[in-house]
């Protein structure tokens, strides 16, 4: 079922909701050679604003690159990383496990992939310490 799982950091982006905020916020990081390994977005209550959650492969060149494009509002949140055997009911195995713990999902996003390798879901929880523990288990 689970495969792998570490605790890992998110970075959360304020950024205009805007035609293009998406592509423009990507190349930044691209253009300096950093992958993003899963994103999600949102855009506020009012429109106004949208924030992009994502996970690189090198945080500290990506907020170097965001602040210096000039990105203020940038956070490194704790996630749980967890990669999943990319079958049926392996998401629904994990989620009764946390339930059945009392653990509450925040967020979750994921990517996954058809060709046998594992789906990473990225995860939020309401005490990520003892969701790590007994997932790890």
């Amino acid at each position: 079922m689970i495969r792998n799982i570490v605790r890992g950091k998110e970075l959360s982006v304020v950024v205009m909701n805007e035609i293009g905020a998406l592509a423009r916020t990507m190349s930044f990081l691209v253009n300096h050679g950093i992958n993003v390994e899963a994103v999600a977005g949102y855009s506020n209550t009012t429109g106004d604003e949208g924030e992009l959650i994502f996970i690189t492969d090198n945080n500290v060149m990506a907020v170097n690159e965001l602040l210096s494009n000039g990105y203020e509002n940038i956070r490194e949140n704790d996630v749980l990383i967890v990669e999943l055997e990319n079958r049926p009911g392996t998401l629904k195995n994990i989620s009764e496990l946390l339930a059945l713990n009392k653990i509450n999902i925040n967020y979750i996003y994921c990517t996954t992939c058809s060709g046998g390798c594992p789906a990473k879901i990225i995860l939020s929880t309401s005490d990520n310490n003892r969701a790590f523990q007994i997932l790890i288990s």
